[in-house]
């Protein structure tokens, strides 16, 4: 053989065989980009949404019928991106004062919890008022092909003390596809409660909740939904917009590979939505809330800021000025955009006369990911989305119903979204199901300053897999049980999770794990197996070196 190809040819062979031993991770990456790409989804020109209109007249004053509801939910704002709490992005340079309106005119729930530290899960048990232990979703639905493409890129990492990235070989896009995985029929949903009593219920944005017709917005309670059919806030040539691409983070680049500016209604067609979509979403909003003036409605606006891939409107990142990193600002003016319409929403209903009778609640899905490079985002408190510590999970909550909430009120009491599934039912007169158990409580006697929350044992429950954690008073306990690590912390001398009083608590970390081993006794299988296992570094951002040393937890989704 050398004899055939020379030395020169042998040379060539080895520097051939050399660039692709060392390049093979950049070549796997590329190709996994190239596959999202190919599946990008084609979306028909614009069109005008046809909302379903209710009577003419009402049928009833206003006061005599069951309240309406705007259900408001971000997608992974960080605890500090709004004022409301001191904050704001940037160090309070950019504030959002609609949504400090909103909080100060009703209840500020000042220990408010996520049902987990990603989205999916945790809009599963806002729908349903349900713990993964008995609805099995336990997981986030990924994109086909996004744990490939991350698996490519964790193979190019510099290696450091933190595990590698596990993928498990028993799920792959072709033996349970992304459309697949979804919240089963058999779950009863607030939206299907709330048609009991008579509501027309409407859902616009993201779902992540199932792809296939039958695990819809449509087939879950909702006589209408306007869904996010893919991510791009506009298309990333539009002249109107800024874009902030993180060279760091991988889930970015697989984003913007794979999505494109698409819009669906019940089930239909794709289309291009009709403006940047933060913005294009509201003015739906404001359509619907027209058009349901004079008959008892729930609607869901479950915005997809801040959530990356990041891009704002020119105007709005004029607006905040120049300031730190161009992501940073790009940031802060889409929570600029998020504000603007928690405003528009509430100007609407005052103007339809509906204000006084309508629930307002606000809530994000999880707290802001370390990914997107923003060091403070979720201070004072630690850790990131994809962790159970108090970064992940503490999220803003708050509910103004002018006629039966003081403005002004402050509830303490540690609450959560499987709360709201009862809290929503016990408001609108509508009986909780029977034949199943509601793992949530109703928190509005706290609101009305009628009555505390109680729930068994105090206790507030969190999974992923092998990571499990419960809050019961204020002792919090994580077992991470596949890096075999145990954290406890007492929340109200340490809200930031830095003392770990594990090894000199040993009676209270016994009584926590009895807690989480009777919340587990019973509990049903998950819908599908994780499909990776991530090391995420608990006081770091994605674009910060890692050192021997650092804290992280291991994440099963």
């Amino acid at each position: 053989m050398f004899r055939k190809i020379g030395i020169i040819g042998l040379v060539a062979v080895l520097l051939i065989g050399a660039v692709g031993w060392f390049n093979r991770a950049i070549i796997v990456q590329y190709i996994a980009l190239n596959r999202a790409k190919a599946n990008r989804i084609e979306a028909g020109p614009t069109r005008i949404v046809q909302w379903d209109r209710g009577p003419a007249e009402p049928a009833a004053p206003l006061g005599d019928r069951p309240p309406n509801i705007v259900f408001i939910l971000l997608d992974d704002l960080g605890y500090n991106d709004i004022s409301t709490f001191g904050g704001g992005v940037a160090g309070g340079r950019v504030s959002t004062p609609n949504i400090d309106k909103l909080a100060a005119q009703g209840a500020i729930f000042s220990q408010a919890y996520s049902g987990t530290g990603t989205c999916a899960p945790s809009r599963a048990m806002l729908m349903t008022g349900r713990y993964p232990t008995r609805t099995g979703f336990e997981f986030t639905p990924t994109p086909n092909g996004m744990t490939s493409a991350l698996s490519a890129f964790a193979s190019g990492r510099k290696k450091t003390h933190l595990p590698e990235l596990q993928v498990n070989p028993e799920i792959n896009d072709d033996i349970l596809p992304f459309k697949d995985k979804g919240l089963p029929g058999s779950e009863i949903t607030i939206a299907e409660l709330l048609k009991q009593r008579g509501y027309h219920t409407v859902h616009i944005g993201k779902w992540h909740l199932g792809n296939r017709k039958d695990f819809l917005p449509n087939a879950q309670g909702f006589d209408e939904s306007l869904l996010m059919h893919s991510g791009l806030y506009l298309p990333e040539d539009d002249p109107g917009v800024v874009n902030a691409k993180l060279d760091f983070d991988p889930i970015d680049k697989f984003l913007w590979a794979a999505l494109s500016f698409a819009a669906s209604y019940n089930g239909g067609a794709p289309f291009k939505p009709g403006g940047y979509l933060t913005d294009w979403w509201t003015d739906e909003t404001l359509r619907v809330i027209e058009a349901n003036r004079n008959r008892p409605f729930f609607l869901h606006l479950a915005h997809w800021a801040p959530h990356t891939p990041l891009q704002a409107t020119k105007a709005d990142f004029d607006a905040v000025g120049e300031f730190g990193t161009h992501r940073e600002r790009v940031y802060a003016a889409m929570i600029r955009a998020v504000d603007r319409s928690i405003g528009r929403v509430m100007d609407k209903l005052e103007a339809e006369g509906l204000a006084d009778n309508t629930i307002v609640v606000l809530s994000s899905d999880n707290g802001a990911p370390g990914y997107i490079g923003i060091p403070e985002v979720n201070a004072p408190y630690r850790g990131w989305k994809i962790t159970l510590f108090e970064g992940g999970i503490r999220v803003p909550m708050f509910v103004k119903w002018p006629q039966r909430i003081a403005p002004g009120t402050v509830v303490n009491t540690p609450v959560t979204h499987v709360d709201l599934f009862p809290s929503l039912a016990a408001a609108a007169g509508v009986a909780l199901p029977r034949d199943r158990v509601i793992d949530g409580v109703n928190v509005m006697p706290a609101a009305f300053g009628t009555g505390p929350v109680t729930r068994k044992d105090d206790a507030i429950f969190w999974q992923s897999g092998a990571y499990r954690v419960v809050r019961a008073g204020d002792w919090k306990l994580h077992v991470d049980g596949n890096q075999k690590k145990i954290w406890l912390f007492n929340l109200a001398a340490d809200p930031g999770e830095r003392n770990n009083l594990a090894v000199k608590q040993p009676h209270k970390v016994a009584a926590l794990k009895a807690l989480l081993a009777a919340h587990h006794a019973n509990a049903v299988p998950s819908l599908w197996p994780h499909s990776l296992i991530s090391p995420i570094v608990l006081d770091k951002t994605l674009d910060q070196p890692v050192a021997d040393g650092d804290e992280y937890v291991l994440w099963p989704n």
